[in-house]
Parts: structure tokens; C-alpha cells; sequence
């Protein structure tokens, strides 16, 4: 089984759809994540990550794979930029989208931008175990 997250500056949401991936997936799949862009690793995305027990920092930002893309078994897209701008698959490769809000955006205080980095997390790794239990 091979997965592809994609997003748009693979920094934030598709590093940790990665991170819950590589820690709930059986260990014979492929994992990756990619973007649009590379906006590297988000710090904020390793901390919440690191309060989840799964380290992400040493995963990359990078830019999208297409014999990769081409050869997943799944290709999901956590954010309309990447649903949008996602080169086309093959028909065989199937696509979900995780229409997620950046958690890396403006906000009024690091508590809350701290808050919603936490909240994302959260719904990443629900989505991800759903993904997974699908699968199997």
C-alpha cells in the first residue's frame, strides 16, 4: 500500500498526516507527503506532534513526486490548493480530500495559533485512523 498526502506547502497538515500514518500504518506501507511548494517543516507542527509522541523532525518539505503520485494506491489532499492544483493520476489511484483549514495562518496571540496547530493535529489523526481502518 502506498499513500501520498499533499498539501499545499507540505509544512504542516500533510507532515502530520505523514507523522499518524508512519506510527498507525502497518510498517510494509509507503508513506510520503509532498506540496504544491516547499514552505519547510513547521516548527509548530513538530511541537504538536512531539506532544502526540510522534517525532516529524526530521521529515522533509518536498515538492511532488509524480512517479510517486503516479504509483500510489491513495492521494489526499488536506487543503483546496493542493486538491486544485494536484497534477491528475491515474484513474486506478484513488483520491481523497481532507478540506482542513492552515493552522500556520495569522492569528492574534501564539496561544491561539498554539490552539488551532493542536485542534488540526487532532483531526489529522481521526482522519488518518479512518483512512487506515478503510483500507484494511
Amino acid at each position: 500500500m502506498q499513500l501520498y498526502f499533499l498539501c499545499t506547502g507540505n509544512s504542516a497538515r500533510s507532515q502530520m498526516a505523514e507523522g499518524f500514518a508512519k506510527q498507525y500504518a502497518p510498517k510494509d506501507w509507503q508513506i510520503k507527503s509532498a506540496g504544491i511548494e516547499q514552505h519547510g517543516l513547521n516548527p509548530l507542527a513538530v511541537a504538536v506532534m512531539q506532544e502526540s509522541n510522534i517525532d516529524i523532525s526530521m521529515q522533509t518539505s518536498d515538492l511532488i513526486d509524480l512517479a510517486y503520485l503516479n504509483s500510489s494506491d491513495y492521494v489526499i489532499t488536506l487543503c483546496g490548493d493542493a486538491r486544485d492544483k494536484c497534477p491528475i493520476a491515474p484513474a486506478a489511484v484513488k483520491r481523497r480530500h481532507w478540506p482542513l483549514l492552515d493552522p500556520a495562518r495569522p492569528y492574534d496571540s501564539a496561544d491561539e495559533e498554539l490552539a488551532m496547530f493542536r485542534l488540526t493535529r487532532d483531526k489529522i489523526e481521526r482522519l488518518v485512523n479512518e483512512l487506515i481502518q478503510n483500507i484494511r
